[in-house]
């Protein structure tokens, strides 16, 4: 205990915060305890363990141009991993750049053509210049970067919005410019999210309400893909189905009318969808026994097949619509699209901002776990810029947005990529396939794009059930109505309105959360002298103290948590248990003596020491004695410069809660309370 008189530095008082003797190991010899106390006299401190203690060695560059060079190992990877790349590297490389180029291309078209309702091309924008722009600046090695069916769905549904409204407006949209520039404000929303260091937001997320968001959109996707597998996109433009219809009226549509399905077209996507999901149900069984099965370019195949056999037996001219001429001027000049009316303006920021938030967060899920798996670190601010450049330049070169994808990473990890040359390679051979490829897709159906859509969202859907079982499980009920929630708006309401709901509600429950700060009441442990525990551990060994309320703040103090912090205070004295309903008379008779206990508290901001100012001067306006333990360094110098320490008194300050314990019985004495 620290009376007037006491002197100590504020450094000595406000480190030594522990409740526990703090004793040499027992088997401690006297020479071990002599050496102890001469810091300089020894390399290392000589404890019970026969681990030695280790010095570390500071290895910062000496001069400008060694920083430099660090630096930019860290900021451009490129010039990390590059000077190390080896032949044997390239093999596996180039293996997964392949394979996931076969993946990723008919993808791409399919996402352009039947999503966002653009040229073809666009989608293999999409790939090159995204893919080639993260191999220089991303830090996952395995991570496919490219084109999503969730995000080129939203571009979609923005563009078909935006001409929905423009009956009644003089504002024609342009499809093309509206996309490249939606594209281009995602990199540069997810670029300033990566420059101010905001990569901790992917943890704002909640998992169920990402996770009933794409089930919803996969839902909406493979409604809308039906219409075309069943060859049906006539009679939809004759009953006024449209891009801005919802969900609900397509689904009445082709109940409706599934009997009037074009059978050539039905027949192309049944076959092309039960091959498709053979294969990945074949690779998911095999694929780890056998590599040549996951490596295998399903989708590739069944592109080329149908292509073939829609040229030689002429199926356009029985009914089958298929993709047509591609139009491309090769590789274009960077352009920024015109900007639309700033009433415009504001639909195309929201939309943005939204797209940036759903696909990083999946992107840095993908980072974090295959950096776990191949033992390398990632920086969520520095894939945040990666993926704002590579978003950017796709948004210049006429692309759509281009985010990670688990199965894409996943195949890409499989087939052997351990850089990020291999993500280099896929961006080569998409920009290969724009030079010389595109006349060969005149004769792809639709219906296989369709088909290739259709399985891939329905992998989005595969994960549900999983996610279903645990939270029944573990009996998590609000996030299962987090999840309906979000999910059934997705699909009733919008997909904007899905993508608003889910991001607003994560970021209303983290603020919910972290406004409320972590306190609890300590008692004394029965049986026990100075042996003092939170009382909600242990409710039957822990027992409350008459007239001594000992609180326990857990964590920093800020602005944000402190609102709260009087009324908590207040539900703690009266009921001494958050969990009592404040209607119920109060438990507790009104304490003499409160403690606080502010050991677990490393820091306190300015609006919280005034909150704390106040709380304490309330105390003693009402008479209470107020006692403040294991003060921290931080705290420490905020109380002094606030003038709370002098209002609390230097007396009142104690290392331990029994020496503050004992204080409050020496006053009691004194008083003759009892």
């Amino acid at each position: 205990m620290l009376y007037p008189n006491d002197t100590p530095s504020t450094r000595s008082f406000c480190i030594e915060d522990t409740d526990d003797d703090e004793n040499l190991p027992p088997n401690a010899s006297t020479e071990t305890q002599m050496l102890l106390t001469t810091e300089d006299q020894i390399p290392r401190y000589l404890t019970s363990s026969p681990l030695p203690s280790v010095r570390l060695v500071d290895e910062m560059p000496k001069n400008t141009w060694s920083t430099l060079k660090t630096r930019s190992k860290y900021y451009l990877p490129i010039l990390q991993w590059l000077p190390l790349y080896n032949r044997q590297l390239f093999l596996g490389d180039c293996l997964a750049g392949i394979t996931l180029a076969c993946l990723l291309i008919p993808q791409a078209l399919s996402y352009a053509t039947a999503l966002c309702k653009l040229d073809a091309i666009h989608g293999l924008y999409g790939i090159a210049f995204p893919a080639i722009s993260y191999a220089f600046f991303g830090m996952s090695r395995q991570m496919s970067v490219g084109p999503e069916a969730t995000l080129a769905l939203l571009i979609g549904s923005s563009i078909a919005q935006q001409e929905y409204l423009q009956a009644s407006d003089d504002y024609q949209v342009d499809p093309l410019s509206w996309a490249c520039l939606m594209t281009l404000f995602v990199g540069i929303f997810t670029l300033l999210l990566g420059i101010f260091r905001l990569g901790f937001l992917d943890s704002l997320m909640s998992r169920a309400l990402l996770r009933g968001f794409i089930s919803g959109v996969a839902l909406v996707v493979m409604v809308q893909q039906a219409i075309t597998l069943l060859g049906l996109v006539e009679q939809s433009k004759e009953w006024g189905i449209s891009e801005a219809s919802t969900t609900i009226d397509r689904l009445y549509f082709l109940v409706s009318n599934i009997e009037h399905s074009h059978g050539l077209s039905t027949i192309v996507s049944i076959v092309a969808v039960t091959i498709l999901l053979t294969m990945r149900i074949v690779k998911s069984r095999h694929g780890q026994s056998k590599k040549w099965f996951q490596l295998f370019p399903d989708v590739l195949v069944v592109v080329v097949t149908s292509i073939l056999l829609t040229h030689h037996f002429d199926w356009e001219r029985k009914g089958l619509a298929i993709l047509g001429e591609i139009e491309s001027a090769g590789i274009p000049l960077p352009s920024v699209p015109s900007f639309p009316p700033s009433k415009h303006m504001k639909d195309l920021l929201v939309t943005s901002a939204m797209i940036s938030v759903i696909g990083f967060v999946e992107s840095i899920v993908i980072a974090k776990i295959y950096s776990s798996r191949h033992n390398y670190s990632v920086s969520a601010n520095r894939e945040l810029v990666a993926l704002g450049v590579a978003n950017i330049c796709s948004g210049l070169f006429q692309g759509i947005p281009a985010f990670g994808s688990v199965s894409r990473s996943k195949i890409n990890d499989k087939a052997g990529a351990r850089t990020q040359m291999a993500c280099l390679i896929t961006g080569v051979i998409a920009i290969l396939a724009i030079l010389f490829l595109l006349p060969y897709f005149h004769y792809l159906p639709k219906a296989v794009l369709s088909s290739i859509i259709f399985v891939a969202v329905l992998s989005l859907l595969s994960e549900l059930p999983e996610d279903l079982h645990f939270i029944f499980k573990i009996g998590a009920w609000r996030d299962l109505g987090l999840l309906l929630i979000t999910f059934f708006a997705t699909i009733i309401i919008s997909l904007e309105f899905g993508t608003l709901l889910a991001v607003s509600l994560s970021l209303l429950m983290t603020i919910r959360e972290t406004s409320y700060p972590r306190i609890s009441i300590m008692g004394r442990v029965k049986g026990s002298v100075n042996k003092f525990k939170a009382i909600q551990d242990d409710p039957g060994e822990v027992e409350h103290l008459q007239d001594v309320l000992i609180v326990r703040i857990e964590e920093a103090l800020f602005f944000a948590n402190t609102g709260q912090l009087k009324d908590r205070l207040r539900r703690l004295e009266m009921f001494g248990d958050m969990s009592i309903h404040p209607s119920e008379s109060p438990r507790r008779s009104e304490s003499l003596y409160t403690i606080f206990d502010l050991g677990c508290m490393p820091s306190i901001d300015a609006s919280a020491i005034q909150i704390f100012y106040e709380i304490v001067e309330a105390y003693k306006n009402r008479s209470v004695e107020v006692c403040i333990v294991r003060l921290k360094e931080q705290p420490y110098e905020m109380f002094r410069k606030s003038g709370l320490l002098q209002l609390v008194g230097q007396n009142r300050l104690f290392r331990k809660v029994s020496e503050a314990i004992e204080f409050v019985e020496l006053d009691i004495s004194k008083r003759g309370i009892f």
